[in-house]
């Protein structure tokens, strides 16, 4: 199951096209899809997050909590829309393709991969790329 909530503006519209190619991403690393919460938050809201969780002091985009176990992807993923925002424009790219892309970042990471050294980033970025693609794939 893959739900969507919002501490703050923002609203996710057509959520059962995201869930549904959140699902495909989990089933295209062969896993199963278990309980996902997407919890869309503000600055402030996520820096509490990474103080009082991880006990970072700083502004990020995404924090994923994963409770995968074994092949069934499950876990919590809270994402700041106006990291998300300043993201864009720092790369250039509109506010929903970055929004796809730490959308995928965070089921990636869910699904085991990593982005500490150089080598785990550049498989991340390349990972991410390939799953944002499928977004854009009608379903038959």
């Amino acid at each position: 199951m893959i739900e969507f909530f919002q501490e703050g503006s923002f609203r996710i519209h057509a959520k059962e096209k995201y869930a549904d190619w959140i699902g495909r991403i989990i089933v295209s690393e062969e896993s199963f899809v278990g309980i996902i919460n997407f919890i869309f938050c503000e600055d402030d809201y996520l820096l509490k997050v990474n103080q009082q969780h991880l006990k970072h002091d700083y502004f990020t985009d995404i924090i994923t909590f994963d409770y995968t176990d074994g092949n069934i992807v499950s876990g919590d993923v809270f994402i700041s829309t106006e990291r998300i925002e300043e993201n864009a424009g720092l790369f250039g790219v509109n506010f929903n393709t970055e929004l796809l892309r730490v959308m995928s970042h965070g089921i990636l990471h869910l699904l085991g991969y990593n982005d500490k050294s150089e080598d785990e980033v550049i498989k991340m970025r390349a990972k991410e790329e390939e799953k944002i693609k499928m977004f854009h794939v009608e379903q038959s």
